[in-house]
């Protein structure tokens, strides 16, 4: 039995834990962003201005190579996933195992769901996708298995008359954002659908920062009803910020770090005889004996890690941890007993 779809790591981290359950990279923003919003706080007096508008969706379009009229500013990837009822799908599939916001949001709005659950090891090509769905939901790299699929298999969804949505949420902490589609312009992929989130990677968990890219067509039917001001100006500010040339190598740097460390961490655990589900994201999947009893020993510890019986198809072994260089620290615990 899953429970409610919107329960999310941060619920299992209370103060003085050590945090593997949320996958945001650190504790707080670095200090030059910091100081970048800071110097904005005197113009909250004021509404979200268009200049500031402006400059963060020329930062979103340059940084990927797409129009500025392909671009869409979110409070957060996720209010790319409130927004999809927006397009009056008849039926969506949900590629799972995933992300559960869309779940949460779609079925709120009455919008039936087909649920197409890929076994272990999660590769896109077991999905049987019903070819009636006109609305199809994919991460990539997905949360969390931290599977990436291969972009001629997220390609391979399109059919005519159907959207599809890749969640990108992680892509930016990949090196080199393998497989990624949101540099495509909407002249060749005017089906698809790309959100993106900077909370993870920036720590601005608490500032909801996003984009989505799409045809301004798509773009248009998903806002169609959207409230006016959805995007403050410090959130404008973070985003033009953080898509600057020198931002975006910061980030490609830490990825490169973020993987080196997974690849230590992937190695701890399965040197004890942990199975590790293959994946590249900043978070490892992997399976114990008894997932809820090993969990909760973790927490009486004070080591927090992600349940995963809350997702679709993953009732039974699972647990997700952040990558962390206190990775040991883990290993210890599951294997002290």
């Amino acid at each position: 039995m899953h429970l409610p779809s919107r329960y999310h790591g941060d619920q299992a981290a209370t103060p003085g834990m050590v945090d593997f359950a949320v996958n945001v990279r650190a504790a707080a923003p670095p200090p030059w962003l910091i100081e970048r919003l800071a110097a904005r706080l005197a113009d909250l007096g004021r509404y979200p201005g268009g200049d500031d508008h402006r400059r963060a969706v020329a930062a979103v379009a340059a940084r990927h190579g797409r129009a500025v009229d392909e671009v869409l500013l979110l409070a957060g990837g996720a209010e790319g996933f409130a927004l999809l009822p927006n397009l009056r799908p008849r039926l969506a599939a949900l590629i799972a195992p995933s992300f559960t916001e869309p779940d949460a949001v779609l079925t709120a709005a009455g919008i039936p769901i087909s649920h197409v659950t890929l076994p272990d090891p999660f590769e896109l090509v077991d999905a049987a996708v019903p070819e009636e769905a006109d609305l199809v939901i994919v991460g990539n790299p997905t949360n969390p298995t931290s599977v990436l699929h291969p972009r001629e298999q997220i390609l391979a969804l399109r059919r005519p008359g159907r959207i599809v949505v890749v969640d990108e949420a992680f892509a930016d902490a990949v090196p080199g954002e393998p497989e990624s589609v949101a540099g495509d312009a909407y002249g060749d992929l005017d089906d698809v659908l790309v959100l993106r989130s900077l909370t993870k990677t920036w720590a601005l968990a608490g500032l909801r920062v996003g984009y989505a890219l799409a045809a301004p067509a798509l773009l248009a039917r998903l806002t169609s009803q959207r409230p006016h001001w959805p995007v403050g100006t410090l959130q404008m500010e973070a985003i033009a910020a953080c898509c600057a040339p020198e931002a975006i190598a910061e980030a490609q740097a830490a990825a490169t770090r973020v993987g080196q460390v997974r690849s230590e961490m992937v190695a701890g655990l399965r040197s004890v005889g942990i199975t590790v589900t293959d994946g590249v994201a900043p978070f490892v999947l992997f399976t114990v004996p008894d997932a809820e009893a090993t969990r909760k020993r973790l927490a009486a510890k004070r080591i927090a890690v992600r349940r995963c019986d809350t997702f679709v198809g993953l009732d039974g072994p699972y647990l997700r941890a952040a990558v962390r260089p206190e990775w040991p620290v883990l290993v210890d615990a599951i294997t002290a007993g």
